[in-house]
């Protein structure tokens, strides 16, 4: 109900732009046809919609739209069916229906209040609905909208009122019980009848009886009683007997018994609804009579009811006053009914007016009947008795004369009656009834004060008489002073009441000079309750500003105060009654203050100020010399009252020297008696308050406590003291010199007092506690030539300069907006501009400065918390403050400048606690212009011609203006960048005059730096993430310029562009809309209506952008563009959406423009269009996300920076939708967020082979660009969080709920190694988050924050349950941002405070101020079980720093890995501390236990442990395979453990890792066995291909067939993994007789392999069988064509070729090359056979046409293979599945290394199929065209050095040669002369030709060739034009050299295994020697990376130009003829 409300307030503001949702709503409203239905039922959502569209018709009656009126009248309408139960929802309750009918009705007849037409449709049926409603005698419902129409009648029309008046009257006008004899009888009593009679009546007989007596006084023996006023009145009127409870009739009360309590809630219901027929309408003047009689003769029964004793009544208990309730509640009714008739007469004939003074007679009757009942307590009866009165008075005002008269004679004994009353007994109703009889009076004399005076003033003096009446009884001998009467007191309380509601001057001027007679003549001249309420009731009327009775007022008041002061200590005083304390101690200062308070007219205001001040002077003087008191009595009283009346005083204004005076002598006091509250922050325990006389004691023990504290008097005073501060001028004036002048100064002690000048122990004590409230600063000793006096004038000084900051934080009075004129810096520098002051004074006065600047400070920390309106006050102040200090840099003193600037610095650096909020300084638009421009806007700079003057203080502000603006950039650059843009527009606009280029060149010169100072980590500048987003913000391209450039961003050049570019923006919007106005596009008849949302209540901005303000803001133009803008970007979403690229400068363009047309309508303060401005500002957050490319992530951070600089006020808006957004992104796993396996970079690339998990298509997207986005968008938001950390709680909030989302469980991380800085800098805004715990704005969410804390560890901890991994981008710097990212978060990590916790001896832990250090043995929702959470947690954090430290030293290799030096070096970890980090990772995640073994593979004590931990807890790592090697081991298999079991359930593994357990040293377990052929087959078979080799290898040692089975399965689940398969069964060659030492196994290997071949050919269905045979019989007839060469003579070989190859016919369109199964054969190029030179049978050389099996097959490809016969080809497909597995690795891992691993297989033995590699030519071909080197040949091909065409050869070059430099050094591949080196037409370079790899080599293994690879001569001058190994290019090869071999390292046991499994093949390289015990040293694994970088440098340097390389070369040349 509350959002339909909401929504329907919201329709009413603007009805025509909502019709829609009107509509929705009315249709959600009972159709009028269904409601005429017979038995209609409505539902509660029905009720709710008739409600709302009744709200809105209340709200928007003449809305054109009929719908709505039609709904709400056909409702009521309907009403009579809704009396029935079945109507309503079931269930409900009575109260829902009252509620409904008061909210409907009230809501219908407001509505027809404003709405003729609707009033008119209304009025046709109310009378019929009424009548229905009443004759539903039984109905709740019907009830109920009785009671709602009696508070909110309908309209009616007179016909039906008629009716309903006449239906009314019959039904409910009750025979009269009252008769004639009954209404006047008296009967006589005795006054003890009347005490009786009163205790018997009522709920309460013992108030009842106390309220009724008069005051009993003894005298003699006896007792004599004074009857009260309200007994006699009540004897005169014949109202008792004597008592209030004269015997009623038996008969009365059955005759009101026997009216029903129903019959007379019905009769009060209809009584007040012909009261409201009679107000609307006028009815038949014979109804209108029968409803006055009703209503007469019901009030005249009225005081016979109210006589009726409760005893003398037959019901009791709650059903009485039920009964009792409801028939006072019918009188009241029938008041009101009486009233209306009477004032339904217009005729002023004298029946009427016989008629209106009979009403006045019986209403005051039956208000006195009223007043003396025993009913009086009731709450109804004193409405009713108010009702009377008000009645009464409303219809004598209205006819005047006699009435009136009879009225106020008639009036003025109840008044006294109720006067009578004791205050302090009085009950509800009595105050309810003295408030009844002042509005009465108040009514009356407001009324006729001028029309009917005579009367009026007959009344008021009657009632004075009272105040005046002598109590002779008081003058008798031997009597006691009697009590005042009561009367007196309250009368006196009544008359100051009317004085200040009808507040004239000539009423006061009536009553007061009888109250200050009676105050100086009369009974109230002495001390006395009496006095007090006259004192206090001439203070409020002098405080209604009238200036007579003000000036007679003040003037009694003050010197009554100065008597009372005079009076104490002397003799009489030692007996003062408690009247006269109370009078001296609150009375009158109650009355001053109200004076004070009441006073509006600024003439009067300032003379009070004067007099009160005036009065304090005389007070302090006349109480400074009381022997024994304190000063502090007496003056502290005034002290509220002198605050109010300084409220609005302006101290920096020009102030009289008397007011001055004035005010240094209130201050003297205030220090000299110790009022001022405590000025130092450290006090002790308050002690009770003090408001009376206390003995004076030592003054300087005063004085110090008074600093020091604690406070002595009452806090009310103290509150004073600080608000007077802030209307206190500075004390000191030139024409005056106090600070010099002593006689003057001792004027304000009295010859009397003690402290005088010659006082030297007073003296001493007043220098002591000045030097206390100056913090120590100046010492004791250094004040020597201060006097005492002096002393405690500077102690006063003290006292005030430092109470102004610490009370509200320095804001003066005296104006609105808080400029630096309003900062009490203005008077604290004041005293430093008294020329020839001494020493100590000057001394004292700077400490003074000091220390208000310290309150100051101090006064923002306590308020760090604050949010909102107070935050933003307390910037302002600060603000404020800055802007002063700015412009006192100007100032001629030297001293002050330097002061100024002192306190700059501090206010910058110093305190930490304010250190963002100091920088919200500079941000700060007015604090920046004040920076920039306060010289040259200062006036004295141009009066004063001083250039060396202005030269000093120009360099002054050019210097305070950079090092701010360096601190700013430092901290916060994206804001500050975006600042200073709008500041370099706001100058692009200005005449160019000299301070416009001092400016725009200062700018231009600031840079922001990240050289590595002490502090340099710890600044926001220096994170990566936020530097690449402030160049985004300074509007740099980082794909032009240097992406994330760490050295220097120019907040110049780009910033100043960045401005250009707003400026030119603006100027294009400003320049459309001209162009729209020119045309006549403003004159729209529309007008603008009032908006809501984000247009609402936003301020006006300070925005240079615009060079002129628009005039007009149109709506239809802003609507224009807003669609416009609004299809742009969404069109821009789609281009994303649909894998499109997003043009950048469009993008860029149309988000510049949409910026402009929305903060210019922002500046313009529209309220036009807001849906349309909030859309717009809702794209301008969401599209860079939703296109998520670093491009589109520059153009938002660049907007959005602008958007928050130009309109802060839209800083939580922009960061709520940018936290959505980003949500938005983890939802839909965007970017950092992308989790799924396929996006998780090189482990998803290198599946199957090397990693685990099934193979999956590579996404479209570019990740890393998504990354990037992210990675800019996250700096953006650490900017934001350290601008607004101590500011904006709402900001901090939407942060944390973003922090909250991102670490939610389960985690959403992408775990792609290119994200690895990202995160760990999104963990680092976490952190710092999270330390915000200890601000006091967020220190109420301590536990949420810690537990936030805990998820983000759990999530920095959860990046290393992931193996590490490795990657490059293209994008400069990108690695150097990585490891400074997270080099970053190890800083920040370690220097977390561990002194929170202290570990015990044995383990336990305590944490100090955690609100989780207690929780031990618990359930964490983090961490899980816990033993001990503080020492866990201190555990966890060292585990992190441990592996984020490892990480950061990974990435600083990676990204700087030919810095040869080693890292800093860390403390050695000893083995008890790696076994808890690995028993603490194991505890979070087992995962995270296993990648510490991976990361340090050589330590022992981790393997172990991790070991015990894995087959302790066997059953929770069954999901991770990387723990497979911890417990299957050949022990194991030899033990045939237990372990084992788990094997069915394990997680499949990687192929490399699974084929490792095929090795011999497993023995074929069954168990492992069929866990390896499980993750074989959970692979595709086209995956297992590449291991072909090493799986027919395993058939060497499957005793149990269990491979071979496996083999078999998988031949019928794919054609190509049989066919490959049978080709290298085909392969394996047959050894010669005795050269193979297992020639035995070897021989039944062989055996078996034509089995399993026919086996798989057995298998084949008709369609296999088909296609193998077409395959097969194709290219072992290509084969075949060598044997048929070789008898030929070699000239005719080739033309023998094209003749076989005419012969051979392709079948079929499946047949692909065995080399590359997804290439289509399509022909064979007849010409293109050429035979090739061999030692062995003749090879050939044949051409194919391919196409893709999955491409084009239209796009035909030339692929030439070679066939060779003769040789085997085995180990060449060894070496290039090594080639292709690093390939796989290099291309996974980003880093630009080339290798071509062509494709090799082996068909049979010694034959097999060689790839061509495409478009090559050896070197030796090369050297047979030219003579010259790599490098002329290159030039020759390429063009000059130089040249792009060069350059790109050359690059090539280098990166084909790094890449085979890597793999050459893993399978050191010898006979590398020129002839296989290969070069294609690109400059890459190609090895082939792979016979001597390992340990072989050729001549006999003499391994000549002794470097790891070739880099001769000719190479090196490609490779480093120096020549010494300096070039950049040199540089760049070793780079890539040493990431690919860091690369290799990271999969090193999947390398060794693919070359294991080939041992026992009989291949050559495995003839001699430990080849995979050499190749695995090769890895190196038991160095660090830092070492195996230098290992690779040494590798590369060695290999640099080796003489045995050149020397291989000649020898080949020399034997084979091979062009070296």
């Amino acid at each position: 109900m509350e959002a339909l409300i909401e929504l329907c307030d919201l329709i009413a503001l603007n009805p025509s732009q909502f019709t829609d949702k009107l509509s929705w709503i009315c249709d959600k409203c009972p159709p009028p046809e269904y409601l005429s239905a017979g038995s209609p039922r409505v539902s509660r959502s029905q009720l709710n919609a008739v409600i709302a569209v009744a709200r809105f018709l209340s709200k928007c009656s003449d809305f054109t739209d009929l719908r709505p009126k039609s709904v709400a009248i056909e409702f009521l309408r309907s009403v009579p069916h809704s009396f029935t139960h079945s109507f309503w929802p079931q269930p409900f309750s009575a109260d829902f229906v009252a509620s409904f009918f008061n909210d409907f009705i009230g809501y219908v007849s407001k509505a027809a209040e404003s709405s003729r037409e609707l009033a008119e449709e209304v009025s046709g049926f109310t009378g019929e609905v009424v009548l229905s409603a009443f004759s539903e005698k039984n109905s709740v419902v019907a009830r109920a909208f009785l009671i709602a129409l009696s508070q909110n009648f309908l309209p009616i029309s007179s016909s039906d009122a008629d009716k309903l008046v006449t239906c009314l009257i019959e039904q409910f006008a009750a025979p009269i019980v009252l008769n004639a004899e009954n209404s006047s009888s008296q009967s006589n009593g005795s006054p003890t009848s009347s005490g009786a009679g009163s205790k018997s009546a009522g709920d309460d007989a013992t108030a009842s009886t106390a309220s009724s007596k008069g005051s009993v006084v003894t005298n003699g023996g006896g007792h004599h009683v004074w009857r009260s006023n309200a007994d006699q009145l009540a004897q005169n009127l014949g109202l008792n007997d004597g008592g209030f409870g004269g015997g009623s009739s038996g008969q009365q009360v059955t005759n009101f018994e026997e009216e029903s309590v129903e019959f007379l809630e019905r009769q009060e219901i209809a009584f007040k609804v012909i009261a409201h027929v009679l107000d609307k309408v006028a009815v038949d003047p014979a109804l209108l009579e029968q409803a006055r009689l009703i209503g007469k003769k019901q009030i005249q029964s009225m005081s016979a009811f109210l006589k009726i004793r409760k005893r003398d009544w037959h019901e009791q208990g709650s059903s009485l006053k039920a009964r009792i309730n409801t028939k006072l509640s019918v009188y009241k009714a029938a008041v009101s009914l009486t009233i209306k008739s009477l004032s339904a007469l217009d005729s002023d004939s004298r029946s009427v007016k016989r008629l209106v003074y009979e009403a006045v007679a019986i209403l005051i009757d039956a208000a006195e009947a009223c007043l003396l009942s025993g009913w009086r307590k009731l709450r109804t009866c004193e409405d009713l008795f108010g009702s009377l009165l008000l009645g009464v008075a409303q219809i004598a005002i209205a006819r005047g004369g006699q009435a009136l008269r009879i009225l106020l004679i008639r009036l003025k004994p109840i008044v006294l009656n109720v006067c009578a009353q004791q205050p302090e007994t009085w009950s509800s109703n009595q105050g309810t009834m003295f408030e009844s009889v002042t509005k009465a009076s108040c009514q009356i004399i407001e009324s006729c004060w001028t029309k009917e005076r005579a009367p009026v003033d007959t009344y008021i003096m009657g009632l004075a008489t009272s105040i005046r009446e002598r109590n002779d009884y008081g003058e008798q001998d031997n009597q006691e002073k009697p009590a005042v009467p009561f009367v007196q007191l309250n009368v006196i309380r009544l008359f100051a009441e009317l004085s200040v509601a009808v507040n004239k001057s000539e009423l006061v001027d009536v009553i007061l000079p009888l109250f200050i007679e009676s105050l100086e003549e009369g009974d109230a001249s002495t001390p006395s309750l009496l006095r007090l309420r006259l004192l206090d009731a001439v203070s409020r009327m002098a405080s209604l500003g009238f200036e007579k009775s003000y000036r007679e007022t003040v003037v009694l008041m003050t010197r009554s105060y100065l008597n009372k002061l005079s009076s104490v200590g002397s003799a009489e005083s030692k007996t003062e009654e408690t009247e006269a304390t109370t009078e001296r101690v609150e009375t009158l200062p109650a009355g001053f203050l109200l004076i004070a308070t009441g006073l509006t007219t600024d003439r009067l205001r300032s003379d009070f100020r004067h007099r009160l001040l005036s009065l304090c002077s005389d007070v302090g003087l006349a109480a400074e010399s009381k022997s024994g008191r304190s000063g502090a009595d007496f003056l502290g009283p005034l002290l509220p009252a002198v605050a109010a009346v300084c409220s609005d005083f302006d101290p920096t204004a020009n102030v009289e020297p008397s007011v001055l005076k004035l005010f240094r002598n209130l201050w003297f006091y205030v220090a000299l008696f110790g009022l001022a509250p405590p000025i130092q922050k450290t006090q002790a325990t308050t002690k009770s308050v003090s408001t009376t006389l206390n003995s004076n004691g030592s003054t300087g023990a005063i004085a110090l406590q008074a600093v020091n504290g604690p406070y002595m008097w009452n806090t009310e005073w103290s509150s004073a003291v600080n608000r007077i501060a802030q209307g206190t001028p500075p004390l000191v004036v030139s024409s005056v010199k106090w600070l010099e002048d002593e006689l003057e100064l001792n004027a304000l002690h009295n010859p009397g007092s003690r402290q005088g000048s010659g006082n030297e122990k007073a003296a001493l004590a007043q220098r002591t506690a000045l030097s206390a409230a100056l913090g120590g600063r100046v010492d004791v000793t250094a004040m020597t030539t201060i006097s005492g006096v002096k002393a405690t004038y500077l102690l006063a000084v003290a006292f005030l300069e430092i109470i102004r900051f610490s009370s509200n934080g320095g804001n003066l009075n005296g104006g609105t907006s808080m400029d630096a004129a309003r900062s009490a810096f203005t008077c604290v520098f004041e005293y430093l501009k008294t020329p020839n002051l001494m020493p100590a004074v000057f001394q004292c006065l700077t400490a003074i400065v000091h220390r208000a600047f310290e309150t100051a400070v101090s006064w923002m920390e306590d308020r760090v918390s604050e949010i909102g309106h107070e935050a933003e006050g307390r910037d302002s102040i600060l603000t404020m403050h800055t802007c002063f200090l700015i412009k006192s840099l100007s100032q001629r003193e030297d001293h002050i400048r330097d002061i100024a600037e002192n306190l700059l610095t501090q206010l910058r650096d110093r305190f930490p606690q304010i250190k963002t909020i100091s920088l919200q300084v500079l941000w700060d638009s007015s604090c920046l212009d004040s920076l920039l421009f306060s010289f040259h806007d200062d006036p004295s700079s141009t009066v004063i011609n001083d250039p060396a003057w202005t030269s000093t203080v120009r360099s002054l502000y050019q210097r305070i203006v950079r090092e701010w603006i360096i601190k700013s950039l430092s901290n916060a650059p994206c804001t500050s960048q975006g600042l200073l843009q709008d500041k370099l527009c706001k100058a692009n606009n200005w005449q160019r005059a000299q301070p416009t280029i001092d400016v725009v060149l200062l700018l231009s010169e600031i840079r922001i730096g990240t050289g590595k100072s002490d502090n340099w980590s710890t600044q926001t500048g220096n994170i990566p993430a936020v530097l690449a987003a402030a160049a985004a913000a300074s509007g740099a391209n980082l794909k032009v310029s240097e992406s994330f450039n760490l050295e220097v961003i120019s907040s110049g050049k780009c910033n100043q562009a960045a401005a250009t570019v707003k400026c030119n923006h603006a100027g294009e919007i400003a320049g459309m809309r001209r162009l729209y106005n020119s045309i006549g596009g403003f004159q729209s008849s529309t007008t603008p209506t009032q908006g809501f949302g984000l247009g609402a209540g936003l301020q006006r901005i300070i925005s240079g952008a615009f060079p002129q303000q628009p005039q007009a803001e149109d709506d239809s133009f802003n609507g224009m563009l807003l669609n416009k803008f609004v299809r742009l970007l969404q069109q821009f979403v789609n281009i994303a959406e649909k894998g499109g690229e997003v043009v950048r400068s469009e993008f860029r363009e149309t988000c510049s423009q949409a910026t402009v047309l929305l903060l210019s309508n922002l500046s313009s303060g529209s309220k036009s269009n807001v849906e349309g401005f909030s859309q717009l500002l809702r794209l301008l957050c969401w599209c860079p996300a939703y296109i998520s490319t670093h491009d589109a992530m520059e153009t938002g951070v660049f907007i959005w920076t602008w958007l928050v600089s130009a309109a802060p006020q839209l800083g939580a808006l922009v960061l709520a939708e940018l936290v959505d957004a980003w949500l938005w992104t983890i939802d839909t796993k965007r970017g950092l967020f992308a989790s799924e396996a396929r996006y998780c970079g090189p482990a998803a690339k290198l599946r199957p082979h090397l990693s685990p998990g099934e193979p999956e298509p590579q996404p479209a997207i570019d990740l890393v660009e998504q990354i990037i986005a992210h990675r800019l968008w996250l700096g953006f938001l650490i900017d934001r969080f350290e601008a607004v950390r101590h500011q904006s709680v709402e900001q901090l909030l939407l942060l944390a709920r973003m922090l909250q989302g991102t670490t939610k469980l389960p985690w959403n991380f992408s775990h792609h190694p290119a994200a690895t800085g990202t995160f760990f800098t999104l963990m680092l805004l976490g952190l710092k988050y999270c330390s915000c715990q200890s601000q006091g704005n967020l220190q109420k969410f301590q536990i949420g924050l810690q537990l936030l804390e805990d998820r983000i560890y759990r999530a920095a901890l959860g990046w290393f349950a992931y193996e590490p991994e490795w990657y490059d981008t293209n994008y400069t710097n990108f690695t150097q941002c990585e490891a400074q990212s997270v080099s970053l978060f190890v800083h920040y990590l370690s220097n977390v405070k561990v002194d929170a916790v202290q570990v015990g001896s044995k383990g336990s832990g305590q944490e100090n101020g955690n609100p989780l250090a207690d929780v031990n043995d618990l359930y964490h929702p983090v961490w899980g079980q816990m033993e001990n959470y503080a020492v866990g947690r201190e555990k966890r954090r060292q585990l992190l720093l441990m592996l984020c430290q490892h990480e950061a030293d990974r990435l600083e290799v990676w990204a700087q890995p030919t810095n040869t030096k080693e890292n800093i070096s860390r403390p050695k970890i000893s083995s008890d501390k790696w076994i808890e980090h690995t028993r603490t990772a194991f505890a979070v995640d087992p995962r995270i236990a296993l990648s510490v073994a991976s990361r340090f593979p050589t330590n022992t004590f981790v393997k172990t442990e991790v070991t015990q931990l894995v087959q302790a807890h066997i059953v929770d790592v069954r999901n991770i395979p990387e723990a497979l090697p911890y417990f299957i081991t050949p022990k194991a298999v030899d033990d045939n453990s237990v372990l084992l079991q788990q094997l069915p359930h394990w997680a499949p593994c990687s192929i490399s890792q699974a084929l490792e357990f095929l090795t011999p040293a497993y023995k074929g377990h069954p168990r492992v066995m069929a866990y390896v052929l499980r993750v074989l087959e959970s692979y595709p078979p086209e995956r297992v291909t590449f291991f072909m080799p090493q799986l027919v290898q395993t058939l060497r040692h499957d005793d149990g067939k269990l491979v071979e089975g496996y083999l078999l399965r998988a031949t019928q689940r794919s054609d190509i993994f049989a066919h490959i398969l049978i080709w290298h069964l085909q392969g394996e060659t047959v050894p010669e007789a005795g050269k193979d030492p297992n020639s035995v196994k070897n021989a039944a290997f062989l055996e078996l392999l034509p089995a399993v071949r026919k086996r798989i050919i057995d298998g084949f269905n008709a369609k296999a069988l088909d296609i193998f045979n077409r395959e097969f019989d194709f290219f072992d007839k290509v084969t075949s064509i060598s044997g048929v060469l070789y008898p030929l003579p070699k000239e005719e070989r080739r033309a023998g070729i094209k003749r076989e190859l005419v012969k051979i016919e392709l079948q079929g369109e499946d047949c692909y090359l065995p080399t590359a199964p997804n290439k289509l054969v399509t022909g064979i190029q007849v010409d293109s056979g050429i035979p090739l030179q061999s030692a062995a049978k003749v090879p050939i050389m044949i051409t194919f046409n391919v196409v893709d099996r999955d491409g084009d097959r239209n796009d035909v490809k030339p692929q030439a293979c070679i066939f060779k016969v003769g040789d085997d080809c085995r180990q060449d497909v060894l070496a290039l599945q090594v080639i292709a597995l690093l390939s796989d690795i290099f291309e996974a891992v980003g880093i630009n290394l080339y290798l071509y691993p062509y494709g090799v297989l082996p068909t049979g033995p010694e034959r097999g199929i060689i790839e061509v590699v495409p478009n090559t030519r050896s070197r030796s071909q090369m050297g047979e065209t030219t003579d010259g080197g790599l490098l002329e040949i290159f030039q020759q091909d390429y063009g000059p050095v130089g040249s792009s065409s060069f350059e790109t050869a050359r690059q090539n070059f280098i990166v084909s040669s790094a890449g085979y430099a890597v793999a050459s050094l893993l399978l050191q591949p010898k006979d590398r002369h020129n002839g296989n080196l290969l070069f294609d037409n690109v400059g890459r370079l190609v090895h082939i030709d792979f016979g001597f790899i390992l340990e072989t080599s050729p001549g006999g293994n003499m391994r000549f060739e002794s470097a790891h690879f070739k880099l001769s001569h000719e190479m090196t001058q490609l490779l480093d034009p120096s020549g010494v190994m300096k070039s950049d290019t040199w540089i760049q090869f070793l780079r890539l050299c040493v990431k690919g071999y860091l690369a290799a390292r990271r999969h090193m046991e999947g390398i060794i295994t693919t070359v294991a499994l080939m041992l026992d093949s009989g291949l050559p390289c495995f003839s001699r020697g430990d080849p995979i015990g050499n190749l695995r040293k090769r890895f190196h694994p038991e160095m660090s990376e830092r070492e195996a970088a230098n290992f690779m440098i040494h590798v590369c340097k060695d290999a640099y130009n080796k003489w045995t390389t050149a020397g291989y070369d000649l020898i080949q040349y020399v034997q084979q003829g091979i062009e070296k």
